[in-house]
């Protein structure tokens, strides 16, 4: 409801505003009556009635933004959706209802996330659960014999589950900020080898096909800045995410170099089928997948967002590109230098 005084950007002057008009009413009203020789307590009783009505008139819209707060927030704390303030007023309680508007929006997101994360925890758990108990059910029964294969395909189900557990170990810790980020300079090649072995002996662990990675850092002894156990992790991720997705027998490209502007630009390539139109950056929420990558195998789909949630607390940016003619290339840009 609009109100008389909304575009007063205010409330003290729209109170003055209130006060000045009743006590003007009041008086003209005593005033006109004590002239026409009218009882002084039937004209107080008019001055008075016409002065409430003015007031109201004045004040309508300045406090009914705070009713409707005041029931939104009753319904946030009964856990309903809460209702947005409608309001047409500039000053403070205008203010604080947009305010509320965003806030309650916010709290609205975060609570689809929350239902979500659940939802996809719970799926993602329940998957290698399923297959694990579906296996030995059949070996204590005796449908299928406990051979290497089958041993080795319980043991993927675990290193699965595994890595679910710890991610959603790491991203909880990120999020809440309490992942300690060290800022010291470094240099960028040993890190990236160590994060190319370790995908190599886990990709044969796993008996996948093999997959060569190259490597090319220019300079050699090109440093960046940070903390290198946790670009390690970055590294690691999308190393780990573009094998996956790469076809056997497949390249897969790690590259990093100095930019003109001081920042250091990691870049990993794939050969896979690329990211679908439109979604480059939601490959960065958590557990989203496209459907080719729900056809790969051992995604958790978490390993991107702990990249971003790292990347960004390095004051670095992140981004997936299009390969052509197929492939993706995973843009890691990190100050080269920071205060």
């Amino acid at each position: 409801m609009r109100g008389p005084l909304d575009p007063i950007g205010s409330i003290k002057t729209k109170l003055g505003i209130v006060i000045v008009a009743a006590v003007g009413v009041t008086a003209t009203l005593v005033v006109l009556g004590a002239r026409t020789g009218l009882p002084l307590w039937l004209c107080g009783v008019a001055a008075v009635a016409i002065a409430l009505a003015m007031v109201q008139f004045l004040a309508r819209g300045m406090t009914a933004p705070l009713r409707q707060m005041a029931a939104a927030a009753g319904d946030m704390a009964e856990g309903r959706p809460a209702r947005p303030v409608a309001t047409a007023a500039r000053d403070e309680v205008g203010q604080l209802a947009h305010a509320f508007n965003r806030m309650s929006g916010e709290l609205a997101q975060v609570d689809r996330e929350r239902r979500e994360l659940i939802a996809n925890v719970s799926h993602e758990l329940r998957t290698p659960i399923s297959a694990l108990r579906a296996v030995l059910e059949n070996i204590v029964d005796g449908v299928e014999p406990a051979d290497p294969a089958t041993l080795r395909t319980m043991l993927a189900q675990v290193d699965r589950l595994g890595r679910l557990v710890a991610q959603l170990l790491d991203l909880s810790r990120l999020e809440a900020g309490q992942a300690a980020i060290e800022n010291r300079p470094f240099v960028l090649a040993p890190v990236l080898e160590a994060a190319i072995r370790e995908a190599q002996i886990g990709r044969r662990r796993r008996d996948a096909a093999t997959t060569r990675v190259q490597l090319s850092v220019d300079p050699p002894s090109l440093e960046a800045s940070g903390d290198p156990e946790r670009i390690h992790q970055v590294v690691a991720n999308l190393l780990e995410n573009a094998i996956r997705h790469s076809p056997g027998g497949g390249r897969v490209a790690i590259g990093a170099f100095a930019r003109e502007d001081g920042v250091v630009e990691l870049t990993v390539s794939d050969e896979g089928p690329g990211i679908p139109a439109g979604e480059e950056d939601r490959v960065f929420e958590r557990f989203y997948r496209s459907d080719s990558a729900h056809a790969s195998d051992g995604g958790t789909g978490l390993g991107l967002a702990i990249a971003r949630w790292i990347v960004d607390l390095h004051g670095g940016r992140i981004r997936a590109e299009q390969r052509r003619p197929r492939g993706c290339r995973m843009v890691v840009a990190l100050p080269r230098r920071r205060a």
